[in-house]
């Protein structure tokens, strides 16, 4: 059984990645309905909380049938992370992570996110002081390193652990990479198999099938992993993947009949926690994957990226019940 701190996950669990303007409460619902483990909110700025900032603060609802969840902040200056960490852990979560991950500019050329890799005693130092400051268990999701000259994760995952951490997730790319080429996991496992490490070691990047799941649990020895971009407008690949696991068996893919009772939910879920006209605007963004792969879809699509009003996509979505479509 995988533990973090007291928290028991399971014996090999999938967790659902922090994705800003994806991870939020009514997708989550989504993927805890399908199976995720562990489920972590998008990555909230450390500066909006301490300014109580609306957008970040929102960030902070969790719901009780979503747990165990973590919440993840990020931020540079070691104070302001440090009074983060006391906000977020009033929120009630089941633990706190820490994002020294996120490869976009404007976060990890501010020195937050990857951008800590560049200094790795401030990051362990960060690190300490949100451990100090909390009761709740630390986690860490990070990457590789900087760039290729800078790949020092099985030393930065051993101090991290030495202060506190009580489990890792590790994206294989380096910051350098972003998303591009292929996620080296030789290093994740690397981390595993050193004999000083003894937290939950969860791999990161590139797993979209549940042969691939099975294939890298087996070559790299980790705890379990953490699926990010594949659970898009996919909710179900943890079901997938833990049948898999289980069985050795693939699970036949989603009917329409699937497809569009998922996006509904969601979709509802959306209306509910953010209001009906944001709801209505940034579901759209979930259209496109919920659909992919249908033949002759495209005007469809367009119609529910395009309609304004909630009732007539409740409409659009029941006339595609009525539709039959070809996988493309």
């Amino acid at each position: 059984m995988v533990r973090i701190g007291d928290i028991e996950i399971g014996e090999f669990p999938f967790l659902l990645a922090p994705m800003e303007d994806v991870s939020d409460p009514p997708f989550r619902a989504l993927c805890k309905k399908y199976g995720a483990d562990l489920m972590y909110t998008e990555f909230i700025s450390s500066e909006g909380l301490i300014r109580d900032a609306a957008k970040s603060r929102a960030k902070l609802d969790i719901f009780e049938y979503e747990r165990p969840i973590g919440i993840q902040i990020f931020g540079s200056e070691i104070e302001s992370m440090r009074q983060a960490a006391e906000i977020t852990e009033a929120a009630n979560p089941d633990l706190i992570d820490i994002n020294y991950g996120c490869p976009v500019k404007k976060v990890a050329c501010r020195g937050a996110g990857a951008g800590i890799l560049q200094d790795i005693p401030k990051m362990v130092e960060m690190t300490k002081e949100i451990v100090d400051t909390c009761s709740l268990p630390v986690t860490v999701k990070t990457r590789l390193g900087w760039d290729e000259n800078s790949k020092y994760i099985v030393e930065v995952a051993e101090r991290l652990q030495d202060v506190g951490i009580k489990a890792i997730s590790i994206h294989g790319r380096t910051r350098a990479q972003m998303y591009k080429g292929e996620a080296d996991w030789s290093l994740i496992a690397a981390v595993k198999e050193n004999p000083r490490m003894h937290i939950p070691v969860f791999g990161n990047g590139d797993i979209d099938s549940p042969q691939k799941a099975m294939e890298y649990r087996r070559r790299y020895g980790v705890d379990g992993i953490m699926i990010g971009r594949a659970s898009i407008g996919s909710p179900w690949v943890f079901r997938e993947m833990k049948h898999f696991m289980e069985t050795g068996a693939l699970l036949p893919p989603p009917d329409m009949e699937e497809r569009i009772a998922a996006a509904k939910e969601h979709f509802e879920k959306s209306i509910e926690w953010k209001g009906e006209r944001l709801g209505v605007v940034e579901m759209r963004r979930h259209y496109a994957n919920y659909f992919k792969g249908l033949r002759d879809f495209k005007q469809h699509r367009l119609a529910l990226v395009t309609l304004d009003e909630a009732q007539d996509i409740r409409d659009k979505l029941d006339e595609l019940a009525t539709i039959s479509f070809e996988a493309a």
